[in-house]
Formats: structure tokens, sequence, C-alpha cells
């Protein structure tokens, strides 16, 4: 599995097209697609072309909280937050070799998605972000830390976490040091879509 996921960023057709072109362009090989504000039929367009899109760059396609039009366009999974329906319901509709992520924020939250057997854990926020409007509590690097030390006392084995929320460049070395898997980046990606490789070399020789 990537350890790098683009979550979409852009209030518009236009934003969101012209970010998701950038990223995949830019070598990124997992993208989230999310817009809150579309209307039914814009996520739909978007979607279906940029299912496409990615197919061609040989790049994973997640659709955010959306599980029937993830099945409808062919996507390669869907992720869901804590209040977007059931992990078990995605499996059963989108079968056994689609990807389901899930959302948490406390350990309660890892423990009930590591029940689920949902594919990986996007835990955050790591800091403040204006990316996601109902931002749940920051965990900062200590919460991150607490979160994995419990599982590793508890001898639960630790399952795919991404942390999200603000994380930046600078991040990654703290974070896979206290044991996070990987990273989901939405804001600096969509600034500077060229620090991609950037995260991936600080990935790969961290």
């Amino acid at each position: 599995m990537e350890k790098l996921q683009y979550i979409s960023q852009g209030k518009t057709m236009q934003e969101q097209e012209l970010n998701i072109r950038k990223a995949l362009d830019n070598g990124v090989k997992w993208v989230q697609i999310r817009w809150k504000q579309a209307s039914e039929n814009e996520l739909i367009n978007l979607c279906e072309t940029y299912k496409k899109l990615c197919s061609e760059y040989q790049s994973v396609c997640i659709i955010n909280d959306n599980v029937q039009l993830a099945k409808t366009i062919d996507a390669d999974g869907v992720h869901l937050g804590l209040n977007d329906g059931s992990i078990k319901e995605a499996r059963l509709i989108l079968g056994e070799n689609k990807i389901i992520g899930g959302t948490a924020n406390t350990i309660s939250d890892v423990l009930q998605r590591i029940d689920e057997s949902c594919d990986y854990i996007g835990l955050g926020p790591l800091k403040f972000t204006v990316t996601k409007e109902k931002l749940s509590p920051i965990l900062g690097f200590e919460g991150y830390q607490k979160i994995i030390n419990h599982l590793q006392e508890k001898s639960i084995e630790i399952p795919k976490i991404f942390a999200i929320g603000g994380v930046a460049l600078e991040d990654i070395q703290p974070l896979q040091e206290a044991g996070i898997y990987g990273v989901a980046v939405s804001g600096q990606i969509t600034n500077e879509p060229s620090i991609i490789n950037e995260f991936k070399k600080a990935m790969i020789y961290a």
C-alpha cells in the first residue's frame, strides 16, 4: 500500500480538476477525491473523469464518503468518516477486493476500526487545518505515540495508520518514528505539487 495519499482540494470543479491533475503529474500514486461542496452531478462527473485518469497514471482512486458512487464508477475503494455508514456495509457493497479506509480520532475509534477490519485508518488531526470544516480534537505527535503505545501494550497488531490533518513534509520523520505507516496530505501538495517527490524520499529513507 502506498504511504502517501493526496486528498483532493478545491471549491469548484475547475479547482478540483487542476489540483488532482497536478498531483498526478508530479507522481502521486493515491488520490482520495473529496469535494464536500459539490452537487451530486458535479461529484459524479469529477469522479468518473478522474477515476479514468488515475487508471492511466496507475494511481489508486478512492472516493470520500460515498460507497454507492465508488461502486458505480468502479473506483479502487472508499474512505468513510466516523458518521458515514459502516465498514461492514461498505464491504458487502464493494466486495473483498476494494480498499476501505476509516477515520479515527481516539484510541477507541482505532480499536473500532481494527474490529471492523478496514484496510487502513486515517488518524488525526495532527494539527489545526482549514481544509476540514468540523475538526476533531487535535492529537499532536504525543497523541499518535500514546495510541501506538496503547496498541503495543495490549499486544494488538498495529494497523496501517495514516496521519491526517495539517501534515507537512517536516512531520514525516517524527510520525514514522512513532510507528505511523503513512500520511494523507491535502494543503501542502495542493499549494506546492512539486513537493511530492520530497515526501516520497522522506518516507523511503526515514
